[in-house]
């Protein structure tokens, strides 16, 4: 078979229970960058375009497959933590014998897929590859042991190695290509003869070697790249690193960073020229800025979309929404799931909206709750106005139309409807529809009652 044709199959090895977290969570649901470790792992295998993926589960295995419930994934019991040899072992069943076998870790999430496609272009279909890394400080990790002619001869672990083996600086990342038909009869001949008493597959190398088959060691450029993570500490530490990542990438991008190590990218987020982020900045999900956006500090963006030369000012939440060109929002406002902002709208200080679209050149400036609302163009909603679109059970539409005034203090009982150009006075609760130019005003009689004297506390 061809490389062409040949298919290639992930097995990704995600059964570890983790322990050193000190978690109930599997460690690879543990989060990094808003998505469990796992996730990153599979992303990857989209953009290599693998053919099948073969999760190795065990600790928490419920847990893990409801976590990625796709029909696209294969999934294998290792039961029993007998070792990475054994866990592989338990993936073979599902893979054809003309396959290449990738291993992944699924607790080394910033692999790039560009070291990965490097990998598998180097080393030949019917070679093995290895992935390493050379490290000033290798303690913990197998070391790459080469011959005299310099071609990798076998693969020692840290509590098996000499101290002569100690020595080398060229470590095993984990990440192995295979060919399926050799590693398949190589896997069942695997003996625990080791410190930790399991079925190392880092041995396939030394038995591959031993049938005459080349084995490739290509050198990763980044050691960041193979960081695993087995405690907070690293988990935190591979956290600094993908969202340094991430701001480079923006940066490269055409957006201005107030401060590089303080925005949070959990997701996607596209900008165009221009584009400013003030400091604790947090997008999270699928996120487009257009040209010229401006984010102010401690401000939260959620699978939403800011079209050019919009302003979000300090400590405001937007959440699956879409703001209009040249809009200004906050500071401390809030938009909800379903908001719409039309061009040159503002939605200000303390204003919450919801499932709503404010006009063009609308203003909702203080104060203000705007739910299930449709507000036209050059509309003025005044301080401390609410619509109140639930009656326990049903929400209900508010219609505002073109050039309405609303006063402060108002309350809109929904389903309403104000007319265009309408003026609602002040204090108003208004509860029947309210016609086109008109003013509309609904007050009590003020009334002051002589001789009332305030209550007194019981001495």
């Amino acid at each position: 078979m061809s490389e062409s044709q040949t298919s290639l199959s992930v097995v990704i090895l995600a059964a570890g229970k983790g322990t050193r977290m000190r978690s109930d969570i599997p460690k690879v649901l543990q989060p990094l960058a808003g998505k469990p470790l796992l996730a990153h792992v599979l992303d990857l295998t989209d953009d290599i375009h693998a053919d099948d993926v073969v999760v190795v589960y065990g600790f928490g295995g419920d847990q893990v497959q409801a976590a990625f419930d796709s029909p696209n994934l294969k999934w294998a019991l290792q039961a029993e933590q007998l070792g990475t040899g054994h866990a592989v072992q338990q993936a073979m069943p599902q893979i054809e014998d003309g396959d290449r076998v990738l291993v992944l870790c699924g607790d080394v999430p910033l692999l790039t897929a560009s070291t990965l496609q490097r990998l598998l272009q180097e080393t030949p279909t019917d070679a093995v590859g290895v992935l390493t890394v050379e490290m000033d400080d290798p303690t913990g990790y197998g070391r790459i042991i080469r011959n005299a002619a310099g071609t990798v001869d076998r693969i020692v672990e840290q509590k098996d190695a000499n101290d002569d083996e100690l020595l080398v600086e060229e470590i095993n990342s984990g990440v192995f290509a295979v060919p399926a038909a050799p590693l398949r009869r190589w896997l069942t001949a695997l003996e625990p003869k080791n410190a930790q008493g399991e079925y190392y597959l880092t041995d396939i190398v030394g038995l591959a070697v031993d049938d005459g088959i080349n084995v490739h060691a290509v050198v990763c450029d980044d050691p960041e790249e193979t960081m695993g993570i087995n405690d907070r500490v690293q988990l935190a530490e591979a956290e600094c690193a993908f969202q340094n990542r991430a701001a480079i990438a923006l940066m490269q991008a055409g957006a201005r960073l107030a401060d590089p190590a303080r925005v949070d990218i959990r997701g996607t987020v596209t900008v165009g020229r221009d584009v400013f982020i003030d400091i604790n900045a947090v997008f999270i999900g699928d996120v487009v800025l257009g040209d010229r956006v401006q984010i102010g500090p401690n401000c939260i963006v959620q699978q939403s979309v800011i079209e050019a030369g919009t302003q979000v000012l300090a400590n405001s939440l937007i959440e699956s929404s879409r703001v209009g060109e040249s809009c200004n929002i906050g500071p401390y406002a809030r938009l909800r799931p379903g908001a719409v902002l039309e061009r040159g709208a503002k939605v200000g200080n303390f204003v919450e909206v919801k499932k709503s679209t404010i006009g063009e050149g609308s203003k909702v400036n203080h104060l203000t709750y705007i739910g299930d609302a449709q507000i036209g163009k050059n509309v003025n909603v005044g301080a401390g106005t609410i619509t109140c679109n639930y009656d326990g059970a049903n929400k209900h539409l508010t219609t505002i139309g073109d050039d309405a005034f609303i006063g402060s203090g108002v309350e809109l009982v929904a389903p309403i409807s104000v007319g265009k150009g309408a003026t609602i006075g002040a204090g108003t609760t208004l509860s029947k529809d309210a016609p086109d130019g008109q003013l509309t005003i609904e007050r009590a009689r003020q009334r002051t009652i002589d001789g009332w004297q305030r209550p007194e506390k019981n001495k």
